[in-house]
């Protein structure tokens, strides 16, 4: 088994089936390695596992806070750790929408365009077309106007290449859906004032614009018949893609290398939104659930990699249980095993293995994928990744290792979800838990890691009782956020739909 995982975007991370189990250079023969000083691993494995615990009273208490923190965040601005930032989504997709609809996904270094023929409840999705497209380097350190010139220009050589089952109707225009996943504050579905770039780029001009402007401009400029009809948010996209298909969707929670989570909001749930006017009833709130603290079982190693962060004391659930974070805190384990408790004989601790993020969350998983007698997999991993050469009793240490924080990982995971339902439930007096409640989950360590999904739902059946939770269906909802934007876009069209 191989594993790869690509530039920190939030749904990056992948596991790949090859060459793990066929090791083609020779065994390595441990000779001089010793058995594993169990006197000295022993120990650390213990308070490890103690510290990052999750016995039910710890979730319940995770879920207990979470939703308090929710109202505090509904409540006034800064009220909480989390924002319950205003998606400006009222209208979500009905499965009624009908025609052409586009969506472009800017998250990073690539972004992605994509087209959508919709043909109402009967035919519903009937045919749909992407691409990817890479940013030249320079761009993000250019203009606003170069970057989203460039940005236009592709969009406007994908739409010149409609065609087959792609129509547009008759004197309309076509409407694209807009991911924008960098800091914003969105003041309508159709208008978000840009805070600052994130993830490498530093472009000129754009901080304090509104981006949906900024890409409208310039489909103009080059003459496109072409304009945004909604600025969207990636895990807002994933949960209007679901709901499409299924009227039951009310939470999307995404777990790849970043996490958040948004759902479905009553509008008088929402003291800070007093002055709004609002046909709808509801909205759906973005949480940035990333930003929760209360109550974390947190370890030694949590905090020293916190302190060395970018972002220190920010984030702490994101740095607990996402996927750019795991790998991270198995490697600062194995580190104090091998110098404290000889985990690969003595003190010995190999260069590779003191770089940071050297060791990520898919090499954690590939190695509890291991069912070989010998745990050749998990000595593939630790030698090829961290320059470190293994004995079988080091090898289980470092399952047990990952085991222990991914468990950590996924069951909080779930509490946080059974939080955002509970704080539903106490609203809606028995709507929630009284029927059938979809939670859309999209994000690669959700989907390729089988041991932390189990965790997540553990939890959640753990929190919720066997009754109750047959009612809470947690659905994969693979990479949703695209087409979600779409649909956001035909929801929210300036056309009317039929009926």
């Amino acid at each position: 088994m191989s594993v790869t995982v690509s530039s920190p975007a939030v749904r990056s991370f992948h596991v790949s089936r090859s060459p793990h189990k066929t090791i083609s250079r020779p065994r390595v023969i441990i000779s001089a390695v010793r058995s594993t000083d169990s006197l000295g691993v022993a120990p650390i494995l213990t308070k490890l596992q103690k510290d990052c615990a999750t016995p039910l009273p710890v979730l319940r208490h995770v879920a207990d806070a979470m939703a308090d923190d929710m109202r505090a965040g509904l409540a006034v601005d800064g009220g909480s750790d989390l924002k319950m930032i205003l998606s400006y989504v009222d209208t979500l997709p009905t499965g009624n929408e009908k025609g052409l609809f586009y969506a472009l996904d800017l998250g990073g270094t690539n972004f992605r365009v994509l087209r959508v023929q919709l043909g109402g409840k009967e035919e519903r999705v009937v045919a749909t077309e992407f691409e990817q497209v890479s940013i030249p380097q320079e761009l993000m350190f250019a203009t606003s106007e170069e970057l989203f010139d460039f940005i236009a220009s592709a969009l406007g050589k994908f739409a010149q290449k409609e065609g087959g089952n792609f129509e547009l109707q008759q004197g309309r225009t076509r409407e694209i859906g807009f991911t924008f996943s960098f800091p914003v504050k969105q003041t309508s579905i159709r208008t978000g004032i840009l805070i600052k770039w994130t993830k490498g780029f530093a472009v000129s001009g754009t901080a304090g614009k509104d981006v949906v402007a900024c890409l409208n401009e310039a489909m103009e400029r080059r003459g496109m018949d072409m304009q945004v009809s909604a600025l969207v948010n990636d895990t807002v996209g994933t949960l209007a893609g679901a709901r499409y298909w299924d009227d039951d969707a009310m939470v999307a929670v995404i777990l790849g290398t970043g996490t958040n989570a948004c759902y479905v909001e009553r509008v008088d749930a929402i003291p800070k939104l007093a002055k709004r006017m609002s046909k709808s009833p509801i909205t759906i709130v973005n949480t940035e659930w990333g930003a929760f603290s209360n109550g974390l079982p947190l370890t030694e190693f949590d905090r020293e990699m916190d302190a060395e962060s970018i972002n220190p004391g920010e984030q702490i659930f994101e740095k607990t249980i996402s996927g750019m974070y795991l790998g991270e805190i198995v490697r600062r384990v194995l580190v104090k095993m091998a110098k404290v408790g000889g985990l690969f004989g003595s003190s010995y601790v190999p260069e590779k293995l003191v770089t940071p993020f050297v060791l990520r969350t898919p090499d954690i998983c590939a190695m509890q994928q291991d069912t070989s007698r010998d745990l050749e997999a998990v000595e593939s991993v630790l030698c090829d990744v961290a320059g470190v050469k293994s004995d079988l009793s080091a090898r289980k240490t470092v399952v047990d290792i990952c085991d222990t924080i991914a468990k950590r990982g996924g069951r909080l995971a779930g509490a946080g979800i059974v939080g955002i339902l509970q704080k539903m439930e106490e609203d809606s007096k028995g709507l929630i838990f009284g029927k059938r409640t979809v939670v859309a989950m999209d994000g690669g360590l959700y989907e390729h890691y089988p041991q932390y999904r189990g965790y997540l739902q553990e939890a959640v059946t753990e929190l919720l009782g066997s009754e109750i939770s047959k009612n809470v269906v947690i659905e994969h909802s693979k990479d949703g956020s695209g087409i979600g934007a779409a649909l956001l876009a035909a929801a929210n069209s300036k056309y009317e739909h039929d009926d």
